[in-house]
């Protein structure tokens, strides 16, 4: 017969009738009765789908309003899987007469029910043979002893679902058995419902309800499209159990345990059901690997090269500077060839040329401007993201993130990690698959080297989702996980696994909660809108942290504490009400390539302890500060881009010590470093928020004895002075360094740039800040200012072209030796009242004002200094008053004669440079045992750069 005599719409329609041996008899005939046969999905598929009482919607419980890609695959899945208890017989036929293969081909169908051939259960499985089928029509079942299956049987309710009720406890000693179309509850005698230990128990389309259900291994059991009402399934060293489209409602307790190893000794099922799982459609994603993107934020080069500058001076009654001549100081520091100038000589262009107005040409000068040409070179670290956020942000426009920073898919994380891609594809112990778990209490409990493995389910208001402890490992797949009383998933004692691509939100604690040697992969999820923290990590906690969404949560996105050390890198952590991520408590952790952007408070926060390596993030956008590091912080910051946030870009407290080293930090609304000395937590905050914070998983507070290990991190090498090392600190709102110490500080190698107000303010220093080998051109104020009783070193720096004065000092102990000060709209050095200077062997020029200006009466000791002048009919040195205490020795002054005159810096030549710069030495700090409860961090928000404290937040 040819599908072509009649139109298509006609033969669906007949074909409709068919029931489903017809269906595969009408499929064999040809190819084109087979197309017509596979295109009847939607019409006859899914009536033979939907109409079997021994399967609900193929995507109940979930999503039982979403029609799946084919009926007819789902109804094949379910077929093969209702026949897999039944596999057992084929291995019989080699073993036993043919006698018995003929007595399983003709299994005889047992009736049990009022008026039918058994009264009870019992009394039928006394008669039943091996795989007989026993149909117990609607009733109440009540057994009043234990029911013990000694032959392989199947046990089938008749009617719909619920009209069938069976009180027992049943203890399977059999090969296989199948329990279709029933309602469990437990007998009077024991809430055990079923137990099996080591054959295969098939279970569909059933109720469980208020009792346990018990597997041991080598046993194996296969569960779908069942509901558990307050029933609890344990688990015991399974081989392989299956676990597919249930609902667990309302435990008590978890609702699914799963305890000990595997075991190696595996029943005839195992095979069985591993072909099923690996024929059955993955969550995993299938679609082909794009290119992948990588996030590239290596730490950029430190090239510092030595310079050669020409300081031309050219005299004349009226204005002749033309725009060709003038300085460029606006043009990227590095980014650029040099220009050759007139004189033959190279000339670089000063950094930035966003920096209008800031260069001495930039302005109208009267008849007397002098013009130069500054012939040095600002090479500092190199902006990360290959020039990305170099600019202003513009106010009110999308942020746009480069195309190197976009997120990888979960399939092209997983290809590019061969080990995680290996553990995904990993079938061992417990499958449990688009099951909903709710209303109770816990979800999955995996203990004691247990293994389980979860795809596509829905975890909603419970107390907890998922507990891993004791060795144990846990892959979960794709999974919704919301509104948990506590932590969405626990990880104890050395628990680990793969946890990817799932959704993770709405949680009363924290999403993922490490502790205790745990160590999982956390791969490719969101975690967001928590209650709390989105990660915490404590309690000498691992794990890998990678390509995760973690945003809008109510507390820090990552939290690490208690020696809590995991690896984060490539997350994008955003938006959160708290800080990106907080480590505290001695917690460390390696923190690199993350985008951390628009959090209310600082995007990382590190204080008590915490030692963390910082290393290539971009941490932007930020409500409040960039990086706080509060009271004992410390760690390596190296690498980051700090851009764009209200607040400061680093924000320090003397009593810490961190390497703040190689960072590109600009357009910072406040300060870019600041470093203060007032301790935070000085009083009450409002807003009732100086509760203590709660780690424990039930509620209560703990204290934790951790177990310090030996540091021997070669990353985390400590330093003993706060060291600020190698910055390109730049276009910040308010200075670009500002302190305010009682400690010691170390600032060398920097570039300082184009800040909105001084490039260096030094407010207070009761011990040596040493200032070393920095540029520091073309901030809106003066390069550097040193307060009344600080003590100041500056060595070797560059200062260059600051709309205020070069140097300014009302210090008590101030040593300025070894610095190129050229180019400065004020004058080169300020002495004013009171102050105690040295001023040695620098080179001094002032663009229209003097090299040296000294204010009223100071002690000072200027000598073997090279001091230019700068414009007609300005002396080069001013003293206002006779001052006996201001002591000049041995300096050179040169004065221009004629308009050809030039200068050079050479020998040496133009500074910054390091030839011989050494780092001081560090001392080793050592841990300290942790008995204290965490805190709760706390924000106090303060308007306007002149306040002492941080915008970010404050501990108590």
């Amino acid at each position: 017969m040819e599908a072509g005599g009649l139109p298509l719409e006609l033969w669906r329609m007949i074909l409709a009738y068919l029931h489903l041996p017809d269906l595969g008899r009408c499929s064999l005939v040809c190819r084109a009765w087979y197309e017509l046969i596979l295109s009847l999905d939607s019409t006859r598929w899914r009536q033979l789908c939907l109409g079997c009482t021994e399967c609900r919607h193929p995507n109940w419980p979930n999503q039982p309003d979403v029609e799946p890609e084919s009926w007819r695959e789902a109804f094949k899945q379910h077929y093969l899987a209702s026949k897999t208890w039944t596999k057992n017989a084929l291995d019989l036929e080699s073993s036993v007469c043919f006698s018995l293969f003929r007595r399983r081909r003709e299994r005889r169908t047992l009736s049990v029910g009022p008026g039918h051939e058994f009264d009870s259960l019992g009394s039928a499985l006394a008669m039943a043979s091996l795989y007989d089928r026993i149909v117990l029509f609607p009733g109440v079942y009540e057994e009043q002893g234990e029911i013990v299956l000694k032959v392989p049987v199947e046990i089938v309710g008749h009617g719909k679902l619920g009209e069938v009720v069976l009180l027992a406890s049943m203890d399977q000693h059999c090969s296989t058995t199948r329990l279709c179309n029933l309602v469990f509850m437990p007998a009077w005698f024991s809430p055990f419902m079923f137990k099996t230990t080591s054959g295969h128990v098939q279970f569909d389309n059933c109720n469980f309800e208020n009792g346990h259900i018990q597997v041991h291994g080598p046993g194996t059991c296969q569960v779908k499209f069942c509901t558990f009402k307050n029933t609890h399934v344990f688990l015991h060293n399974v081989p392989l159990c299956v676990l597919e489209n249930c609902e667990f409602v309302g435990s008590e307790n978890n609702s699914v345990t799963v305890e000990g190893h595997p075991s190696a000794d595996k029943n005839w099922a195992y095979k069985y059901l591993l072909g099923l799982i690996k024929s059955s459609p993955s969550v995993l994603p299938t679609e082909s690997a794009d290119s992948l993107m990588s996030l590239d934020l290596e730490s950029r080069d430190q090239a510092w090269s030595p310079r050669t500058c020409d300081i031309v001076i050219e005299g004349s009654q009226s204005p002749t500077s033309p725009a060709s001549s003038s300085p460029k100081p606006g043009s990227k520091a590095g980014s650029q060839e040099p220009e050759v100038g007139s004189d033959g000589e190279r000339v670089a262009q000063t950094p930035d040329s966003s920096d209008g107005g800031l260069s001495p040409s930039g302005e109208e000068e009267d008849e007397d401007q002098l013009t130069y040409r500054l012939s040095y070179q600002v090479q500092g670290p190199r902006p990360v993201l290959g020039g990305s956020f170099l600019g202003p942000p513009l106010p009110g426009a999308s942020i746009q993130l480069p195309s190197c920073l976009v997120l990888n898919s979960l399939q092209q994380e997983l290809q590019k990690d061969k080990e995680a891609m290996a553990l995904a594809s990993s079938v061992q112990g417990c499958l449990i698959r688009k099951c909903l778990f709710r209303d109770g209490k816990g979800g999955v409990f995996v203990c004691s080297y247990g293994r389980a493995k979860m795809e596509g389910n829905v975890f909603r208001n419970l107390t907890y989702a998922v507990r891993c402890i004791h060795n144990s490992k846990i892959v979960m797949l794709r999974n919704d996980i919301h509104r948990c009383r506590a932590s969405g998933i626990f990880l104890r004692l050395e628990g680990g696994g793969l946890i990817a691509g799932n959704n993770i939100y709405h949680n009363a604690e924290a999403g993922v909660d490490i502790r205790k040697k745990s160590n999982p992969l956390i791969l490719c999820n969101q975690i967001h809108h928590g209650l709390r923290s989105g990660i915490v990590v404590l309690g000498n906690g691992k794990g890998i942290i990678r390509n995760n969404q973690i945003f809008s949560n109510k507390e820090a996105g990552i939290y690490i504490l208690y020696h809590g050390n995991p690896v984060v890198s490539g997350n994008h952590i955003f938006k959160g009400r708290a800080a990106g991520i907080a480590v505290n408590e001695n917690g460390k952790g390696l923190i690199t390539e993350n985008v951390i952007r628009e959090n209310q408070w600082g995007g990382v926060d590190i204080r008590r302890g915490g030692v963390p390596v910082l290393r290539s993030n971009l941490i932007c956008f930020g409500y409040s500060d960039g990086v706080v590091v509060g009271d004992e912080g410390k760690g390596l910051i190296e690498g980051n881009t700090i851009y764009a946030n209200k607040g400061c870009g680093v924000w320090m407290m003397s009593s810490s010590l961190p390497h703040v080293t190689s960072n590109h930090v600009s357009y910072n609304g406040l300060y870019g470093v600041a470093v203060f000395s007032q301790k935070d937590g000085s009083g009450e905050l409002p807003g009732g928020h100086a509760a203590q914070e709660n780690f424990s998983e039930d509620g209560d507070a703990i204290l934790w004895e951790t177990e310090l290990e030996k540091d021997d991190d070669p990353l985390r090498q400590p330093v003993s002075v706060a060291l600020v090392e190698s910055n390109s600190i730049n276009h910040n709102g308010a200075s670009g360094l500002y302190v305010q110490s009682n400690e010691a500080l170390h600032v060398v190698t920097n570039v300082i740039h184009a800040n909105g107000d001084r490039g260096i303010t030094v407010a207070q220093s009761s011990q040596l800040t040493r200032v070393a080998n920095n540029s520091i051109s073309c901030n809106r104020q003066s390069g550097v200012k040193v307060e009344a009783q600080c003590k100041v070193e500056l060595r070797g720096n560059g200062i260059y072209d600051n709309r205020g004065h070069g140097i300014i000092t009302k210090g008590d102990s101030t040593i300025v030796i070894e610095n190129d000060i050229i180019g400065n709209r004020g004058s080169g050095l300020q002495l004013l009242p009171r102050s105690d200077t040295k001023v040695i062997k620098n080179r001094i020029h002032s663009f229209r004002a003097y090299g040296i200006a000294v204010r009223g009466r100071t002690k000072a000791l200027v000598q073997e200094n090279i001091i230019f002048q700068g414009k007609t009919n300005k002396t080069i040195f001013q003293q206002v008053s006779n001052n006996r205490d201001c002591v000049m020795q041995n300096n050179k002054f040169l004065v221009f004669k004629k308009k050809s005159d030039t200068w050079r810096l050479v020998n040496p030549p133009a500074r910054p440079h390091l030839e011989n710069f050494l780092r001081g030495s560090s001392a080793a700090h050592s841990g300290q045992k942790v008995t204290a409860m965490a805190t709760r961090i706390t924000a106090r928000v303060e308007g306007g750069y002149h306040s002492n404290r941080s915008i970010f937040c404050t501990i108590l």
